[in-house]
């Protein structure tokens, strides 16, 4: 038939750029060349090279004939003509246009058959995790349902693959509606045509598929499993490539998880360090303390004073490698920083005040004498609530502004007038 049996070359090249075994069916090419194509798609960041290199793959194992000239000889035999061309000038986006049925996708210089190919929308999902979650890394499984072809038609809705052009808006999909809005007014308005849900086309009744009743697609429940790694953040993104509903000539779209991290009722997050409140009291701040704090992990860590060490009000301690994990580098962390609060009693008996008297640092030198103190007037200190006396201040003047208003000259007639 070719006149000379050609040598033998590299036949696996085809087969490890779709990443299939040589013995994958045409359903298992068709489905590693729809998911290789829409991860290494330009439009979506991809490698235009990579994106060539698969649909020349796929455009020669999908044809029987050229696959097995592949199979036995090679590359370099196809090149040399066998089999009807081989791959020697072939089009990458012919081949895409024919498997999702869509034009060039890169928008222009393709095959002139078909329109750009649409890319069809992302679903944007809210994923609530803990601060444990984040700190220990964790995974969740989620089942979720997604529109796909119809396995029985392919996606074209009819048992004969054909379909008519919409009577109701000449196959464009749109339609035009006219709104009077006055004399010699109207209001022109765009809208995907009822009859065919803006396709353009439409089944008969009788060739629609019934397996899908002529929708083209059916629901599938699908079980994702959502990986959340180590040191991710508040609002990070968790991207599943080509999940989202499918759709007759459409990109499938992505399904993306948004973290949304839950309030933890003793830490607090900020970048990679966190920060945890303790309370002390007096005599542990001024006479040392030790405490057990248990992490986000488990561990328990104790925490302690320096021997004669004091611990001022509001005063913040830190130690090293106990914050957050850092992102894609889980063996560094932060620093975990203690905010110390101390707590004062109430009251001291006269027993209590001398004897701290005598050993805590003396009063200050300066002491008023007698004739001093009987020449000021005496006042005497109330305890208030500050956020309380701050919301009477703002309310009294509110009010005064108010009467104010009130009391200008002519105030009674505006009232008058509006009320009219």
């Amino acid at each position: 038939m070719f006149g000379r049996a050609p040598k033998k070359s590299d036949n696996t090249k085809y087969y490890e750029a779709l990443g299939v075994p040589k013995n994958a069916s045409q359903d298992d090419l068709k489905k590693a060349y729809r998911k290789s194509a829409i991860k290494n798609h330009p439009d979506k960041g991809g490698d235009p090279e990579k994106f060539k290199e698969i649909a020349q793959a796929y455009e020669v194992l999908s044809d029987p004939e050229k696959r097995e000239i592949y199979d036995q000889y090679g590359e370099d035999a196809l090149k040399e003509g066998m089999g009807g061309g081989g791959g020697g000038g072939h089009n990458p986006f012919d081949i895409f246009e024919s498997f999702f049925g869509g034009g060039n996708p890169f928008g222009g210089g393709g095959s002139s058959r078909g329109r750009r190919q649409r890319r069809g929308e992302d679903v944007i999902h809210p994923l609530k995790v803990s601060l444990d979650d984040l700190y220990n890394g964790t995974s969740k499984k989620l089942s979720l349902s997604r529109n796909v072809l119809c396995p029985k038609c392919k996606g074209k809705g009819s048992k004969s693959g054909a379909s008519l052009k919409c009577s109701g808006c000449q196959g464009s999909g749109m339609k035009v509606s006219i709104r009077h809005l006055g004399p010699s007014m109207i209001q022109q308005m765009q809208h995907p045509c009822n009859e065919c849900k803006g396709t353009g086309e439409t089944i008969s009744d009788k060739d629609r598929c019934p397996h899908c009743k002529g929708e083209k697609v059916m629901q599938e429940k699908k079980v994702l499993e959502v990986v959340v790694e180590k040191g991710m953040q508040h609002g990070q993104k968790i991207t599943f490539p080509g999940e989202a509903d499918e759709a007759p000539d459409t990109v499938t779209g992505d399904i993306v998880f948004v973290l949304q991290q839950k309030e933890h009722p003793k830490f607090k997050r900020k970048g990679d360090d966190l920060f945890v409140g303790h309370t002390l009291t007096l005599t542990e701040a001024l006479c040392g303390f030790q405490f057990i704090l248990t992490h986000l992990d488990g561990r328990q860590l104790l925490i302690k004073s320096e021997p004669g060490e004091v611990i001022k009000p509001d005063q913040s301690k830190a130690i090293n490698d106990e914050g957050m994990p850092m992102y894609q580098r889980p063996f560094m962390k932060g620093k975990l920083y203690i905010q110390f609060t101390v707590e004062f009693p109430d009251m001291l008996s006269p027993e209590q005040s001398k004897s701290l008297e005598a050993v805590l640092p003396p009063r200050p030198t300066t002491k008023l004498t007698d004739m001093e103190i009987d020449e000021c007037e005496e006042t005497t200190l109330h305890d208030i609530n500050m956020e309380e006396e701050m919301r009477r201040k703002q309310h009294q003047q509110a009010q005064e502004a108010y009467d104010e208003d009130d009391d200008m000259p002519g105030g009674a007639q505006r009232v008058q007038c509006a009320q009219q």
